[in-house]
């Protein structure tokens, strides 16, 4: 004789009629509004799933930070190989004067260096408190990847002379220095 948990429990004594009358109300009432359409909300399953999509939004924006840190890296690295294959050699005796931000360098160049330098046809950058002197071409690429790394480039002086300045007569020496 197969009896039923119910049956079972009202043999032992651990339950009485009337709850397991309600509890077959409830059962019907359940699998009523399953029919219905009406949705048993199921409070576990929505914290798993907001608890889901927190994880998955925390994981968007470490992976975000970990490819911007990689992009920067990356460009810093295109930086110092650009610097590196293009760097003149710039060995000599005659000092040239620049300013790094709110200092003045100085580095050795030869005549014709000098020359191309002061005429802003070359450019100095800055990599790792060392300077290269480069071409133009290449300071451009360099400030297309990154605006805020250092590149000297000296003005282009304007020859023509203004008509009130009291020093239009006197000529400036060729090979002076500041």
């Amino acid at each position: 004789m197969a009896k039923t948990l119910q049956e079972q429990l009202l043999a032992m004594g651990l339950t009485d009629k009337k709850k397991a009358k309600q509890a077959e109300k409830q059962k019907k009432k359940n699998v009523k509004e399953a029919r219905k359409g009406a949705d048993v909300i199921d409070e576990a399953k929505v914290l798993a799933d907001k608890a889901k999509q927190d994880k998955i939004s925390r994981d968007k924006t470490l992976n975000e930070e970990k490819k911007a840190a990689a992009e920067a890296k990356a460009v810093v690295a295109q930086i110092k190989q650009l610097i590196q294959m293009n760097t003149i050699k710039v060995e000599g005796d005659v000092a040239y004067n620049f300013t790094a931000g709110k200092k003045i360098k100085k580095i050795y160049v030869n005549d014709d260096i000098q020359d191309r330098l002061s005429r802003g046809k070359l450019a100095i950058s800055g990599l790792d408190q060392n300077f290269a002197v480069i071409p133009l071409g290449v300071a451009e690429k360099i400030r297309q990847r990154d605006q805020d790394c250092y590149i000297y480039i000296a003005e282009n002086q304007d020859t023509e002379i203004e008509e009130d300045d009291p020093y239009a007569a006197y000529q400036i020496p060729d090979d002076l220095m500041w």
